[in-house]
């Protein structure tokens, strides 16, 4: 069997488990589940190096991607007006298993998922080299305006409440940089790493903040963590990668990070330090980004249902 074909074979076999979870109204690993395909489709959708598709083939892709965001968003948000059944979505299977050869009108009027430069952990270290000294940002308050691709950001809504669990809602209130002002269109990326380095579900990004000031850049955004707290894996870490546009480079580089360990969970606010990139998600190798007295803050806000 070719490449090309057992990577189809994959999108398959996650593709029938998110769908079978759904009809199981396992509805949280339903929703992990079509994330993660979402997210291998747009890869696939933005790979310059694969020939494996044609960009007709890529397009179809990308927009089975946004019906598996939007099936997400509908078992998340019962409100939603944009409710995409499963029925729907099942439409697709026979979609996804002969993509080779598809060539039939896309049965839903859907846009591909906006395509956006996905950068591996580190990647951008081959890229560019961090100015570390640029020089720290006029004490002017500016808004940024919305034009990275990141803008909107991806944040999810609170999940579900279940009797007995607890939901973790965290602010990004601001992140103190001495070089504030010389960045452009940031955004904070959120994700839940288990003790190995790997996703627990799939990561958020916050839209591009809303003002700089002095050595400060405010996002006042709040972020639901997309686990129970009593379901977080055992060593689990929250990490928070700041990134910001490279206009010279043409890419969203990654300027440094910040985490906080399981033990860190309560309400109110907390201070977490800076660490140079590139993100270390098992966190054997930390560097300061700075002995500056500048940092990330939040404030944990916890919901339980008792």
């Amino acid at each position: 069997m070719s490449d090309v074909n057992k990577t189809i074979q994959k999108w398959h076999a996650s593709f029938r488990k998110g769908t079978d979870f759904d009809s199981w109204g396992q509805l949280v690993e339903a929703i992990d589940e079509y994330q993660i395909l979402a997210r291998q489709l747009q890869k696939e959708v933005q790979s310059t190096n694969s020939s494996d598709f044609t960009e007709e083939q890529k397009k179809t892709l990308g927009k089975i991607a946004s019906c598996l965001e939007m099936r997400s968003g509908s078992l998340q948000c019962t409100q939603s007006k944009e409710d995409f059944k499963l029925e729907e979505l099942k439409k697709l299977e026979t979609i996804i298993q002969n993509i080779l050869t598809y060539n039939k009108a896309f049965p839903f009027d859907v846009q591909p998922v906006p395509l956006r430069r996905i950068l591996a952990p580190g990647e951008e270290e081959h890229l560019e080299l961090e100015e570390e000294d640029a020089a720290a940002g006029a004490g002017s308050t500016e808004a940024f305006p919305p034009r990275a691709p990141a803008s909107q950001g991806t944040l999810l809504p609170r999940l579900p409440s279940e009797h007995g669990m607890t939901l973790l809602t965290l602010k990004i209130e601001k992140i103190g940089l001495k070089d504030a002002g010389q960045c452009i269109d940031p955004y904070m990326t959120v994700s839940l790493k288990d003790l190995n380095g790997l996703d627990v579900y799939p990561v958020q990004d916050t839209p591009v903040a809303s003002r700089k000031e002095d050595t400060y850049i405010h996002f006042s955004v709040d972020v639901d963590i997309q686990r129970h707290v009593e379901k977080i894996p055992k060593g689990a870490a929250i990490f928070f990668e700041f990134k910001h546009y490279k206009p010279k480079k043409g890419f969203t580089s990654t300027k440094c990070f910040a985490f906080m360990e399981m033990d860190e969970i309560k309400p109110g606010p907390i201070v977490i330090e800076l660490y140079k990139k590139p993100t270390d998600f098992k966190r054997k190798k930390l560097q300061l980004l700075t002995k500056k007295q500048l940092y990330l803050h939040l404030h944990q806000t916890l919901h339980k249902d008792s």
